[in-house]
């Protein structure tokens, strides 16, 4: 049997899709309609194989036939049978193996009618020498606050070999809130209306992200290695609770478990156990490991909160060291807890005992040592609400004490942060951490016991405010210059640009872009502007000019 698929039919018409995928304004009405309804993913690939995913609505269970075909030769290679079940929300899913390491397939689903899917391409990853492989990196994007034109200028290139999600792929929030209506770009709607609790009401909100034609382009063009951060479930999610889960919202573990299954059907992600979360691991030839963590859900600690502890406090500095040199310190606070810290220690050592040459840890949260300058109480607007004056006037007494800026990264959980790099240190790891959560752009070092331990590169968001909201009484340089002068090891910083990160690794380098898009609130593929920073192999710090 032959399959003919044509590579201008994926690539033709910019970034902008080809006809068979949604236009703006039709997001919802796929949760009426039947057929195929939200294109088609690819993700978790492997040497030999690759999983598969669409939607697709029938008036019951419907088997679905994928094929999987040689671009060279437009013959069918492999592929398989897979429900779309209505308890799985109409989602079918499919491994298929038996496919050759560092290749390119086209995919598609066909149902009983003849009717098919749009047709994917999707990429194994490589086996034995590899001389290059570049990866788009996106995280944070929130679709009513603008286009999401990083997806569309990522899928006007035709250079990576896979793209990675690290996290806050949606956002839980009303309708009104983050952004305000005043904020929300005219058009850009998300469902339900109201916060994100129920089994419905997660898969809705999927299902209107899933509807943007650029999301839908990124994902039929490139496997996809994905993760949650915390607002896939709830903002500033942990193990047994989120600030924004409210005890008359329900019970949490329900939420998480609703959170955990519908990620795991929207995603092309492999399904597991409504209890359960995933961690593993990606080899990409003799060239890399990829570490994917999970952060969130499994074991993390709940966040400090340096407000509540220094509220009543009679002496502030004696509560601020007690705070930092107890509570901030305590060795017991984990982000992965022991397990997953075992697992990722093992990983290194085999990661570098096989001879490859990077050990990539893809993560949700910034690893990189951040306070806050003291003049940044001069930089609030003298028209801010109280809370950001609050935040500012904390991050200032923080930033006194040697504390962080933000609890909610590894900057609130030192002593876990050191396991990880010392755990990198000993197995002689050249480590890139690869983050998101922040908004923003960094480059930093990254240090335990004073000695080098590898280097991050944090990605800025798809659309959501960064750090330079917080401050617009001054320039994004000024902000930039102090934050650098005050945390030594940031050797990098971009203040107030949108886009994705594109990560490229040699043998002997590894680098990171950050492609600036243009205005969000306006729909283009064009990029604005780019920065590059790199490690050299065995450096393990950031190179110099």
């Amino acid at each position: 049997m032959t399959l003919i698929l044509d590579r201008r039919l994926l690539l033709q018409a910019g970034t902008f899709g080809i006809g068979a995928l949604a236009l703006p304004g039709a997001a919802f009405a796929f949760r009426s309609a039947t057929g195929f309804t939200h294109g088609v993913a690819s993700g978790e690939p492997a040497q030999g194989s690759v999983l598969l995913w669409t939607r697709y609505v029938g008036s019951g269970d419907t088997r679905l036939t994928a094929e999987v075909s040689d671009p060279a030769t437009g013959k069918v290679v492999g592929g398989g049978s897979a429900t779309a079940s209505g308890e799985r929300d109409s989602i079918a899913k499919l491994g298929v193996g038996g496919l050759q390491p560092g290749r390119w397939y086209y995919y598609r689903f066909i149902a009983p009618d003849g009717s098919a899917s749009p047709q994917g391409r999707t990429r194994t990853l490589p086996d034995g020498e590899t001389q290059k492989f570049r990866m788009g990196v996106f995280s944070c994007s929130n679709l009513p606050f603008g286009w999401f034109n990083a997806y569309a200028a990522a899928a006007a290139r035709d250079d990576f070999d896979l793209v990675m999600h690290l996290g806050d792929y949606f956002y839980e929030y009303q309708i009104g809130d983050y952004p305000s209506l005043e904020e929300a770009l005219p058009g850009r709607v998300i469902r339900p209306d109201h916060e994100i609790l129920t089994l419905t009401d997660y898969r809705l909100r999927y299902a209107s992200y899933r509807a943007d034609p650029d999301l839908q382009r990124l994902h039929q063009l490139w496997p996809m290695i994905a993760q949650w951060d915390d607002h896939e479930i709830a903002n500033d999610s942990w193990e047994h609770g989120a600030q924004n889960h409210q005890p008359n919202e329900g019970d949490y573990e329900t939420r998480k478990r609703i959170a955990r299954r519908v990620y795991r059907e929207w995603m092309p992600v492999s399904d597991l156990p409504e209890t359960q979360d995933q961690w593993k691991s990606y080899r990409v030839g003799d060239l890399a490991t990829i570490l994917l963590t999970e952060s969130r859900l499994h074991a993390r600690d709940q966040q400090l909160d340096l407000g509540a502890a220094l509220k009543g406090q009679g002496d502030i500095d004696a509560a601020l060291a007690a705070f930092r040199d107890q509570t901030w310190r305590d060795p017991a606070r984990t982000m992965l807890g022991a397990d997953q810290e075992r697992w990722f220690a093992d990983e290194l050592k085999r990661s570098v005992g096989a001879g490859q040459k990077w050990q990539v840890w893809a993560q949700q949260t910034v690893m990189g040592n951040l306070k806050l300058p003291p003049q940044a109480l001069q930089w609030i607007p003298e028209g801010a609400p109280d809370y950001a004056k609050q935040r500012a006037a904390v991050g200032a007494m923080a930033s006194k004490a040697g504390l962080p800026l933000n609890f909610d990264s590894w900057d609130g959980y030192p002593a876990a942060r050191d396991r990880a790099l010392k755990a990198a240190q000993a197995a002689d790891a050249d480590l890139v951490v690869l983050s998101g959560d922040s908004h923003n752009g960094w480059a930093f070092d990254l240090l335990a016991d004073g000695k080098p331990a590898g280097v991050e590169f944090a990605g800025h968001s798809v659309t959501s405010p960064g750090f330079e909201s917080f401050f617009s009484g001054v320039g994004p340089d000024k902000v930039a210059a102090a934050l650098r002068e005050i945390n030594p090891t940031l050797k990098w910083v971009d203040l107030g640009n949108r886009g994705y990160m594109t990560v490229e690794l040699t043998p002997e380098r590894a680098t990171s872009t950050w492609q600036f898009v243009g205005d969000i609130r306006q729909r283009s593929a064009t990029l604005a502007s780019e920065h590059s920073e790199a490690v050299l192999r065995g450096d393990r710090v950031l190179s110099k000019g």
